[in-house]
């Protein structure tokens, strides 16, 4: 089977690939220097002889799409528009990410994958585009949304914990603020056997079991560094005044992976326990 990775040298994306080269699959790694998704032309010239196409790139800015929705759109949107119609034309299986943003954060259960979305902010909304965009223009498709990412590759909270440990003796970190802490490690395994399983067209949730909030998982990053977890101290997202609202609950159902007869990714502890070390060896 031959993949294409689109946004190749992201934080999932350097992790998808490792794992496919790892699983025996023959992948193209391409990113914007080689693909302008945003541009229909570069899409038809560049995505051709795959079988599978998985659509990591996406403008992730999210304060900053506040003022730059425009500019979010355009990739978010109808950068996989092009690539969807590419893909319908020559016959590829679509992996769209995507994110709980979609949501509005407000629930107090967990988002089932058939939910209505409500995005709060501009990023959000171009993601939601994102989805249908991609439900429009190819029945060969799998939306995969994930949540408060982290890995080996590229800036993320635990790496930003781990620095400010070093030049501060305490940490204010939000308790009211919920979701899953996932692994790029794990969602590119999930994204692998999501595909190899064939599953039907949908939309399934890439994200870890179990939830927390940043406040209990920063405590874990410190831990896991052998400092005391009480330098975390509790805060609220009130205390900080920032441009784009963030979702309060971000916690997502599983139950398309399971119907699917697809493992959903196990706890979101356990799996920092494991990723740990990785993820924080330059730190």
């Amino acid at each position: 089977m031959r993949w294409m990775v689109v946004g190749a040298k992201g934080m999932l994306g350097t992790d998808l690939v490792s794992k496919l080269v790892e699983t025996g699959h023959d992948v193209l790694a391409m990113d914007k220097d080689e693909l302008d998704i945003t541009n229909e032309g570069s899409v038809d010239h560049a995505v051709d002889g795959v079988d599978v196409v998985v659509n990591v790139a996406a403008y992730t800015a999210v304060d900053q799409a506040e003022e730059e929705e425009a500019a979010a759109f355009l990739v978010n949107a109808v950068g996989p528009q092009h690539l969807a119609r590419r893909c319908r034309k020559i016959g590829a299986r679509l992996v769209h990410i995507s994110t709980d943003y979609v949501f509005n954060g407000s629930s107090s259960s967990p988002y089932q994958e058939n939910g209505v979305v409500a995005p709060a902010g501009a990023y959000g909304r171009t993601k939601a585009a994102g989805e249908w965009a991609v439900k429009a223009n190819t029945d060969d498709y799998v939306i995969v949304r994930t949540a408060w990412l982290y890995g080996a590759h590229g800036a993320c909270f635990p790496k930003t914990m781990a620095a400010l440990s070093e030049r501060h003796e305490t940490l204010s970190v939000v308790t009211d603020e919920v979701g899953q802490p996932t692994w790029t490690a794990d969602l590119a395994d999930l994204i692998v056997r999501l595909v190899e399983a064939e599953v039907p067209s949908g939309i399934y949730h890439g994200t870890s079991s179990g939830r927390t909030n940043w406040h209990s998982f920063a405590q874990a990053i410190m831990t896991s560094l052998g400092k005391d977890p009480a330098i975390v101290t509790e805060t609220t997202a009130a205390a900080f005044n920032r441009p784009a609202p963030r979702p309060s609950f971000s916690v997502l159902s599983h139950n398309q992976l399971v119907a699917a007869g697809v493992e959903p990714i196990g706890n979101w502890l356990e799996r920092w326990n494991v990723a740990a070390e990785s993820v924080l060896a330059d730190s």
